[in-house]
């Protein structure tokens, strides 16, 4: 059927390869990716809360780069280096708050890379395909006029071997289409996780005063599971 299809519908299934091939290295990559960085926030989260000062927790940082929470923290602290030198309470809050926003923009930002590619490709695929068809049902006319012959036996495979690149669409836009779903949910639920871990490190910040005056040691309080450990369980 590839053999006597026309250089329209070949160049449509060449496209379509193309696009499936980059569609399922981006859905593999972010696998990759949502794995490491969901095992290095709990590590990083139980890390946190173990930890009696803020020097402590950064001097490794680097060792949990894949994780957005790392990310979120260096920022912070960065800020808080530049309020206090790195002892003692912070005197305003407020440039945290921001520092700690904007680095939960930037870390949610890193995660969403080539995402977009997915939801080009899942839109798209279909109607590169039906283009490859229509093409080809116009060739199969185009030569049913020509040949004179009006039978079903005459028209039939000229359509059948121009519907094959309606199914190659389907076959790239589905699995493109049901993973960036996927990972748009479990984005949703890193950016709940990250904005969770902001909180409760301002917090931490806002009680040095209660904890040790002066000392800048900073003491995660035992409670509750926070919903940061459950950044991107279903990965």
């Amino acid at each position: 059927m590839l053999s006597n299809s026309g250089p329209v519908a070949l160049a449509v299934l060449v496209v379509l390869a193309i696009a499936s091939v980059y569609s399922w290295t981006i859905i593999f990559g972010k696998i990759s990716s949502f794995s490491k960085a969901t095992k290095q926030s709990r590590r990083f989260i139980r890390t946190f809360r173990k930890a009696t000062r803020l020097q402590d927790i950064a001097s490794i940082t680097a060792d949990y780069q894949p994780s957005p929470l790392a990310l979120v923290f260096e920022e912070v602290y960065e800020a808080y280096k530049r309020q206090t030198g790195g002892y003692g309470p912070p005197r305003n809050l407020a440039p945290l708050e921001r520092s700690a926003q904007t680095a939960s923009s930037e870390a949610v930002t890193r995660m969403e890379q080539r995402l977009t590619w997915l939801a080009t490709i899942a839109s798209t695929s279909t109607f590169v395909g039906l283009f490859g068809t229509v093409m080809g049902i116009v060739d199969a006319f185009h030569g049913l006029g020509t040949a004179g012959s009006a039978t079903l036996r005459a028209v039939a495979p000229g359509i059948s071997e121009a519907l094959i690149t309606t199914a190659a669409g389907i076959f790239v836009a589905v699995p493109a289409g049901v993973a960036y779903n996927q990972f748009t949910a479990r984005l949703r639920n890193y950016a709940a996780g990250i904005d969770d871990f902001s909180r409760e490190l301002l917090n931490s910040l806002e009680e040095i005063p209660t904890r040790a005056p002066g000392t800048g040691s900073v003491g995660v309080p035992p409670g509750p599971r926070s919903p940061v450990e459950s950044i991107g369980r279903e990965l």
